[in-house]
């Protein structure tokens, strides 16, 4: 099974190489430029992680976060926020929103998929977990 993942940031190319980056490791990927889009897609595609920018129009990706754990089939989906050098997510935002990771701008692509990666083998784990 193909696992889906949702990109959302205003910078066409970010929103390039993530997908790229992605896709190339077998990745379904779908993108989207502003919060509001974000959470349209997730209400109809259920990507199985997303990777969010803070700084959206629209709403921020902490505001799209805190809409989507009002949706049931969204509240355990793990969230990677990227964010621009000097801005940190304070610890106490980060657990209220459902935010697993912070990158910061500009980062490494490997080290995105290698938290994508570690991501979604551990919600995996969790649900196989949850079956037994």
């Amino acid at each position: 099974m193909t696992r889906k993942i949702l990109v959302a940031d205003d910078e066409a190319h970010i929103l390039h190489v993530v997908s790229m980056k992605l896709t190339n490791a077998g990745y379904e990927v779908l993108t989207a430029m502003d919060g509001e889009e974000t959470l349209e897609l997730c209400a109809a595609e259920r990507p199985d992680l997303m990777i969010l920018d803070y700084q959206m129009p629209l709403y921020n990706g902490t505001e799209v976060c805190l809409r989507l754990r009002e949706m049931e089939h969204m509240r355990e989906v793990p969230v990677i926020m990227l964010t621009a050098r000097g801005f940190e997510i304070d610890r106490s935002e980060m657990e209220t929103a459902g935010i697993s990771v912070e990158l910061t701008k500009p980062f490494s692509p490997r080290e995105l998929l290698e938290a994508v990666n570690a991501l979604l083998e551990k919600s995996e784990q969790k649900a196989d977990a949850e079956a037994t």
